[in-house]
């Protein structure tokens, strides 16, 4: 829980910035959504990759900026700040970013977001071999589990790409088939790039 609750920290202190700068206080939305934790179908499928090493479920909590409308030239973004708990405790995780809403067809139904951010995160950055010498069998039982039981990020600051598909139900409600992915893009770190995926269905709410 401690960990959970600098995650919500963090978030806040990630978000407040750029969120103050880039929208009145009483425009935007909020959202909330469910993840299914590290699953590998989709990053294999676009060729990310996938670990597939983490359980539990994610708690996605958010907030968007209206569309920022002084960044015509960047296609009017909105600035999404967010934090994801997830269950097991392990990969906790904040990020911020930009995202656009592409309606397909008039507005007020079904339209696609992708989005583009930096996140960081809890989990592990590196895990240490389990076939270094002179280890008692107690600490290399330990390792070995890390390996199969924990992601190897290669670094706590990674990208944060997404891309969701939704239907705006009304004025106020929307929801959202939502894919989210971590990685260091051998940017951040040269080496392990264990990524994460997310997927699930989030709850939107326009104020």
């Amino acid at each position: 829980m401690k960990i959970a609750i600098r995650a919500v920290a963090a978030s806040l202190a990630l978000g407040s910035g750029a969120l103050a700068a880039a929208a009145p206080a009483a425009a935007g939305e909020a959202f909330v959504g469910v993840y299914k934790h590290d699953v590998t179908f989709i990053g294999s499928a676009i060729g990310l990759g996938a670990a597939g090493r983490e359980d539990g479920v994610d708690v996605h909590l958010g907030y968007r900026t209206n569309k920022l409308e002084t960044l015509r030239w960047l296609g009017k973004p909105q600035v999404h700040a967010m934090v994801s708990i997830n269950s097991k405790n392990t990969s906790n995780f904040v990020a911020a970013g930009l995202d656009w809403k592409i309606d397909l067809g008039k507005p007020g139904g079904f339209y696609l977001r992708p989005g583009m951010g930096l996140a960081y995160t809890d989990g592990k950055a590196s895990l240490p071999p389990a076939n270094a010498p002179g280890l008692s069998p107690d600490e290399q039982a330990r390792r070995t589990y890390l390996y199969y039981h924990r992601i190897e990020f290669g670094s706590h600051v990674l990208f944060e790409p997404e891309f969701a598909l939704g239907y705006q139900f009304n004025d106020r409600w929307s929801g959202e088939l939502s894919y989210t992915h971590l990685s260091n893009g051998q940017i951040f770190h040269q080496g392990k790039n264990q990524g994460l995926d997310d997927a699930g269905v989030r709850l939107v709410y326009a104020f």
